[in-house]
């Protein structure tokens, strides 16, 4: 394989920044770039050693730099790897890098490093999916979850998942094809209850997934109701910006605002979206239209009514749009003289809270509706948690195979039948943890890395 070279670091300035080259010339091409002060080669030095030098491009000095030798099998990649750490300009950055590539490196390719630490043994695809999940972290129970799938805890599971059914299928296949042997029989019971016992395990994971890319994720957020509701008070609360205009003249927002923000350990992307109401303005109308779609598409819809009106056409067309979905009701305005209906929105939702935008009361209580509502309340980071659809994907495969395993045993269907679907699970398994993952898969998964990791 070539020798490949990235910068490792943001694509900012910074204190440091980290060019990292990883393959079998890795040494050598170092060395063509790297002056130690010391006067040695960095092919001398042992694996998890470092040399202060200058970074040469030619006959000119680029930086002064530090080199840290990591050699194979023992390094992110499982290749020989240096990583010359120096100031962290942009400009020096992408200098040192291409005196690198000038002396025989070639450029990595999005996530090549980590498809490198994969193809050698050192992760398998969870793990290696995990470290964008870690890198994308918005929050601490998202970093947290992250960090647990990398330290293998998703790959744990499925791996006694796996190893159950394994042990079954090479005693099914055993008697199977050696009648005449003395090979001692499973019992129906033995059989079934290892099917069962492997799907509970994986219905628990399934069950997790919504609420684990809930943290992991963050959830697509749309924040709706009439005009001059409070709306954009509520979006400059919650994302700690002045990001929406606010003012007493309603239908102040024609367009769809949007913006982060973490929310109880969740990051919500949300949406500022214009009031939504019969309107002639031509502008106007194609904002509410923006914002009805965001209702439909919203994954998490913070209906917001004004407490201090009563219920109006509007509210109830508002009330019927949010039917059926995960909504949140908010009572803004709970700071003046009530005149809201609030039983017309207990019996359409399941969480309604009072909130003062203005007087930034009711957050505390909104922080809890979100989590429950999403089911993110109760979430254990430390627990395996599937990351993705792909994971989730081959979860249900296997659980899918598993339910016709437990099918054909209880129809009394021939053992080899039983083992037909039982081999099937387990490859749906292998297929998670990359054991038996196509090459377009495992290209499809690293393409979506940033260079550099």
């Amino acid at each position: 394989m070539s020798t490949i070279a990235a910068i490792s670091t943001g694509q900012a300035a910074g204190g440091i920044g980290i060019v990292r080259i990883s393959g079998e010339n890795a040494l050598p091409i170092a060395d063509a770039v790297f002056r130690a002060h010391s006067g040695k080669s960095l092919q001398t030095l042992g694996g998890y050693r470092a040399a202060l030098g200058t970074v040469m491009a030619g006959d000119v000095a680029v930086d002064e730099a530090i080199a840290t030798v990591f050699r194979a099998p023992k390094s992110y990649t499982g290749e020989d790897v240096v990583e010359l750490s120096c100031h962290g300009g942009l400009f020096v950055t992408r200098q040192v890098l291409r005196a690198v590539l000038q002396s025989g490196a070639v450029p990595a390719e999005a996530g090549e490093f980590t498809k490198r630490a994969f193809l050698n043994g050192k992760l398998d695809l969870t793990e290696a999916e995990a470290v964008m999940q870690l890198i994308g972290a918005q929050g601490e129970q998202a970093s947290l979850a992250a960090l647990g799938a990398l330290d293998g805890l998703l790959s744990q599971r499925i791996a006694e998942i796996s190893a159950n059914l394994k042990a079954v299928s090479a005693a099914l296949a055993a008697w199977v094809d050696y009648p005449d042997e003395e090979i001692e029989d499973l019992s129906d019971e033995t059989i079934a209850k290892t099917l069962d016992g492997s799907t509970a395990a994986l219905e628990q994971l399934i069950s997790r997934f919504d609420s684990g890319r809930a943290v992991l994720e963050g959830v697509d957020t749309a924040i709706v109701g009439k005009p001059n509701v409070g709306k954009s008070t509520l979006m400059n609360l919650l994302t700690g910006t002045e990001k929406s205009i606010v003012t007493e003249i309603a239908g102040t927002t024609r367009d769809v605002v949007e913006e982060t923000a973490n929310v109880g350990g969740i990051t919500l992307r949300l949406s500022d979206t214009a009031g939504l109401r019969e309107t002639t303005d031509s502008v106007e109308r194609i904002g509410v239209a923006r914002a009805r779609k965001k209702i439909e598409r919203a994954a998490l819809i913070l209906a917001v009514f004004d407490a201090s009106v009563p219920l109006t056409q509007e509210d109830e067309a508002l009330i019927a749009l949010c039917k059926g979905k995960k909504a949140v009701a908010l009572l803004n305005k709970s700071d003046l003289p009530q005149a809201f209906g609030k039983a017309a929105l207990d019996a359409a939702f399941s969480h309604v809270v009072c909130v003062s935008a203005k007087a930034r009361t009711g957050l505390d209580a909104l922080e809890t509706a979100i989590a429950d509502i999403l089911g993110t309340a109760d979430f254990d980071p430390s627990a395996a948690t599937l990351m993705n659809e792909r994971q989730l994907a081959c979860c249900r495969a296997a659980l899918q195979n598993l339910q016709e395993a437990k099918a054909a045993l209880d129809g009394g269907l021939t053992r080899d039948a039983v083992n037909v679907s039982i081999d099937a699970a387990i490859e749906d398994l292998d297929t998670l943890t990359g054991a038996r993952a196509t090459e377009s898969v495992v290209n499809e998964i690293f393409s979506r890395f940033c260079v550099g990791k």
